[in-house]
This record gives structure tokens, C-alpha cells and sequence, in this order.
């Protein structure tokens, strides 16, 4: 089952959201490997492409790094 998301506001930006509170809060500690694309397509009922903008967003502000092949990790720096 999907979380229900906002129909009112860009997906990809609520699904950051999400995301940039569970690295806040710890779920997803420095280090550790955030869901692949195709896990978030799943948990969020989103497009892959939706997906791919909500990770470039929390790469770009540097909460997390993505290494080609292995996955998305988070850096350990606080989101903005």
C-alpha cells in the first residue's frame, strides 16, 4: 500500500520531504542506504522519474551522495 500524498503539491518535493525527515529523525542514519528508486516508486505509488527528482533534490542539497551501481547513502550533514 502507498502513502497517501498531496494532491495540491509536487510529489517529488513531498516524497524529499519524507525522506529528509526520516534521515532527520534517524531512520535512515548517517551512512545507511536510503531506499533504491524502484522501492520509493512502490512505497509512494510515484513514477520513476518522480522518484529520480525527489533523490536529485536531497543529492543536490547535499543530504545524501550516490554512488553508480551501489545506491543512494546518506552523508551525515544535516538537511537544509
Amino acid at each position: 500500500m502507498s502513502i497517501e500524498l498531496d494532491e495540491t503539491r509536487p510529489k517529488w518535493r513531498q516524497v524529499a520531504d519524507i525522506l529528509r525527515a526520516r534521515i532527520a529523525d534517524g531512520t535512515y542514519p548517517p551512512g545507511a542506504r536510503v531506499p533504491s528508486v524502484v522501492a520509493i516508486t512502490e512505497e509512494f505509488g510515484i513514477a520513476i522519474v518522480t522518484a529520480q527528482k525527489a533523490l536529485k533534490a536531497l543529492r543536490e542539497e547535499g543530504s545524501i551522495r550516490t554512488e553508480v551501481g551501489m545506491g543512494s547513502y546518506v552523508t551525515g550533514r544535516s538537511p537544509h
